[in-house]
């Protein structure tokens, strides 16, 4: 695990700067709010790891980023620069011409089934790059193999259909297919959610692999703060839309700051410690309904008064750390 930061406010020219985004999506219960003034960086070959349960808003900053948000949604603000260049600069055709796929690419989740059973796997992996270098067939048959073997697949796997393969296997497939454009940022949404735990370890023992061969920043979603140590540099906790806590992924798995970031490390299991795992009570909150206050707070060991009428900004705990939590003021 490396060291480095993702923090907007301490690199100079990131790969990646996603600023203060924020959207919601029409609801018949009203508008929901997904995601709640958002900002962070990602440099290149860094890998930054959004964390945190159902619903907190990880995958629709994620399709934020590619662009792909139902037509229910609405952006309300923000901005994100890829390479130095604002996104919003281009319509919706150059983006997908040149940044989807070409520069940042995506696997989505339950993208396991998401192969055509009656294509072969070698013609899938061909395709985004025949649709966008427009090369040969004999070329990208070619780099398709190369692809497939740089995920350890076997050479035969070009000519099988997707029933044909494991979960994990299927999975490596989908990796090549985001990777044969060579884009610079990977977006990995809940990658290894469907695998069984020795093929999920298989999986993030590759992705590690292609960091460092490729040189890849990548962006982990997770619910699994264990998983996301594995991978991660940098570690940001989402909770209903916002930040919780966002630092070097050492400092927060080692010093947690914020109470949910606690409670999440705390419900993983360990292999030599006597205590159980424990849970966290209740529930998030109804993003469709006027929020007051800390929005952890009603399921907070240590929520007091302030907490229940004034909602805390990122506030500094260390070097690059970041908490949204009263708390750490009046340390």
């Amino acid at each position: 695990m490396g060291t480095k930061v993702c923090w907007c406010a301490v690199t100079s020219s990131p790969l990646l700067r996603v600023s203060n985004i924020s959207l919601s999506y029409r609801t018949q219960a009203g508008d929901l709010t997904a995601v709640d003034d958002v900002s962070f960086v990602v440099d290149a070959g860094e890998a930054l790891g959004l964390v945190g349960e159902s619903g907190a808003g990880k995958s629709s900053l994620a399709l934020t980023l590619m662009r792909l948000l139902p037509r229910n949604a609405t952006l309300h603000g923000g901005t994100v620069e890829f390479d130095g260049v604002d996104s919003a600069s281009y319509d919706d055709n150059a983006f997908r011409r040149e940044v989807r796929w070409q520069n940042i690419a995506m696997v989505f989740q339950g993208a396991m089934e998401a192969l055509n059973p009656v294509v072969k796997v070698g013609s899938q992996v061909m395709e985004p790059l025949r649709a966008h270098r427009r090369i040969s067939r004999r070329e990208a048959a070619s780099e398709a193999h190369r692809y497939l073997e740089l995920v350890r697949l076997p050479s035969e796997v070009f000519q099988r259909y997707p029933h044909e393969l494991s979960g994990g296997m299927r999975q490596r497939v989908l990796i090549a297919m985001s990777l044969v454009l060579q884009p610079k940022l990977l977006i990995l949404d809940e990658p290894t959610s469907a695998l069984d735990v020795t093929i999920q370890a298989q999986i993030m023992d590759q992705l590690k692999d292609l960091k460092e061969q490729l040189g890849l920043a990548i962006i982990f979603i997770t619910h699994d703060i264990a998983l996301a140590s594995d991978i991660c540099d940098t570690i940001g906790v989402m909770y209903a839309g916002r930040l919780a806590e966002l630092g070097p992924a050492v400092r927060i798995l080692n010093k947690p700051e914020h109470p949910y970031t606690q409670l999440l490390l705390a419900s993983v299991p360990r292999l030599h410690q006597e205590e159980q795992p424990k849970f966290i009570p209740g529930s998030p909150p109804d993003m469709t309904g006027t929020l007051t206050g800390c929005r952890f707070q009603p399921r907070c060991p240590y929520a007091f008064q302030r907490c229940l009428v004034e909602e805390p900004p990122l506030i500094a705990a260390g070097p690059y750390h970041r908490v949204r939590c009263w708390l750490v003021e009046d340390r």
